[in-house]
């Protein structure tokens, strides 16, 4: 933990950004019925009824010192969308970093190997040697 602290007290440095990412499942709800007209002097009346419509993961990446922030959603959470993830935050976000570095979660998906398996080991090794 000491480490991750460490690197929170780093001054900012366009070169070297700290990237933090991490990523939420989303339940997609849609509404079943229409709320009430509201009326003067009483409160909105929303029916609790909803139909579930599957779920979406949400990748949420932020640069706290520069308040940047970056959002990708896909259907599911799987190696190859992190792996996606990583190739547009060094290629998209972050073209001229010399090296980010990146915070996140220690999920089984979030290693070197979901790179090799996405994409060629030249290009794997390429994404990876950016973080």
């Amino acid at each position: 933990m000491e480490l991750v602290l460490d690197v929170y007290k780093m001054p900012y440095n366009e070169a070297i950004p700290v990237v933090c990412m991490d990523e939420s499942p989303k339940q997609l709800i849609k509404e079943t019925r229409l709320p009430e007209e509201r009326k003067p002097g009483v409160d909105a009346r929303e029916d609790f009824e909803y139909e579930r419509c599957g779920v979406a993961n949400i990748f949420m990446v932020n640069e706290p010192l520069s308040g940047k922030r970056f959002v990708s959603v896909t259907e599911k959470k799987t190696k190859k969308d992190w792996a996606t993830l990583m190739k547009d935050i060094a290629d998209k976000h972050y073209p001229n970093a010399e090296k980010i570095i990146l915070v996140s979660d220690n999920l089984s998906t979030h290693k070197p190997a979901a790179l090799y398996d996405t994409f060629k080991p030249e290009e794997a090794k390429r994404i990876w040697d950016r973080f």
